[in-house]
């Protein structure tokens, strides 16, 4: 089994920070990308921003600039330095990842239980 823990939401004013946390756990192999996505409130779930393996990143065009995706391969964990936050952020916010538990086998897309941010005006 493996278990991705999400830490860090919470309520921040308008134009504040957070930084969330995702530490895979569990009977890991290799993991290939990572990725955190967010579902608003009536909202459809979307892709935030993803990261490979080998370290290239893709941002959706409304974090651009404000987010930064990280991640400790050795720690197998993903981080997200949210800036400038805006009211529109506020969602849950859902860690992923591309994890093959065994030399050879697949990679299987695995979730977080998720973690509010919501952001005051």
């Amino acid at each position: 089994q493996v278990q991705l823990a999400e830490s860090g939401g919470g309520l921040v004013q308008a134009g504040g920070s957070l930084r969330l946390s995702c530490a895979a756990s569990g009977s890991i192999f290799s993991i290939n990308a990572m990725a955190w996505y967010r579902r608003a409130p009536g909202k459809q779930r979307e892709l935030v921003v993803d990261i490979t393996r080998g370290g290239n990143t893709h941002y959706a065009d409304s974090v651009k600039g404000r987010y930064t995706i990280s991640r400790d391969r050795a720690k197998n964990t993903v981080f997200l330095q949210m800036n400038s936050l805006k009211r529109g952020d506020t969602a849950v916010y859902y860690c992923n990842a591309a994890v093959s538990q065994l030399r050879g086998s697949d990679y299987v897309a695995y979730w977080g239980q998720g973690t509010q941010v919501t952001v005051s005006s």
